[in-house]
């Protein structure tokens, strides 16, 4: 049983592609409803970060397989890991089933047992990644999936780069950001999609706050501690039909 007196963790599934704003997002949901915070994709980062500093090919399905099972959660505060090289080498690792394998097993325990909240003991867990809702946690209480245009996307992502003092032309984050999507999305394993319900925020038009006002209107309906804060407004908010 969590401190709130749940017998089960109140699982947030945060699921989108590149530059949608499913990060910060996430943090913030985290902060806000004081939840546990996993940052799923750094842990593949972490496997790609261990093959470049071995000299290992991302592609390398052996070798891919052996850093996984030796990545801890100690390793995703590493500054080396935001570097465009091991997002890449990330991309690639996370596209061998036996990476996803053998990782999954870590990002579910991580939920059915989350650690401390940013306030002390957390009710529950909120995850960011790209397979959360339909492969990690199919059973969370709450799945959603950001995301935003192609353009917005490259366009965040090219101002990010310039704003921390590195080269970036456009054009090209646009290419590499389109080449992951495919990447992302084509995968055998786990492809990034929506869950069947999962609630799909277009942060396309949103500002920051806007995008967490529609997800925390959505948050706060299955949190225990906020069942009166549901109303029936749904601005901003579909949900994926098939």
């Amino acid at each position: 049983m969590t401190a709130a007196g749940r017998t089960t963790p109140l699982v947030v599934a945060v699921d989108g592609p590149s530059a949608a704003g499913k990060g910060t997002l996430a943090r913030r949901i985290a902060e806000h409803f004081n939840l546990a915070f996993l940052d799923t994709g750094l842990i593949y980062r972490a496997v790609g970060a261990r093959l470049l500093r071995a000299g290992r090919d991302p592609g390398d399905e052996a070798a891919a397989v052996a850093a996984a099972r030796e990545v801890g959660l100690d390793e995703l505060d590493a500054p080396e890991l935001r570097a465009d090289a091991v997002a890449q080498a990330a991309s690639r690792v996370a596209a061998i089933p036996a990476v996803r394998a053998a990782l999954l097993a870590v990002q579910r325990r991580f939920a059915a047992d989350p650690p401390a909240g940013p306030r002390g003991p957390a009710a529950g867990a909120v995850l960011d990644g790209r397979d959360i809702g339909t492969v990690v946690c199919p059973d969370a209480a709450v799945k959603l999936f950001v995301t935003a245009s192609l353009e917005t996307r490259a366009e965040r992502r090219h101002k990010e780069l310039l704003g921390q003092g590195r080269q970036s032309i456009y054009a090209r984050v646009l290419q590499d950001m389109s080449e992951r999507d495919a990447r992302d999305s084509g995968r055998a394993v786990a492809p990034l999609t929506p869950a069947r319900d999962a609630v799909i925020v277009d942060s396309t038009a949103l500002d920051k706050d806007a995008a967490f006002a529609v997800a925390a209107r959505h948050v706060a309906r299955h949190s225990a501690w906020q069942k009166t804060a549901g109303h029936n407004r749904t601005a901003g908010i579909t949900r994926r039909k098939d």
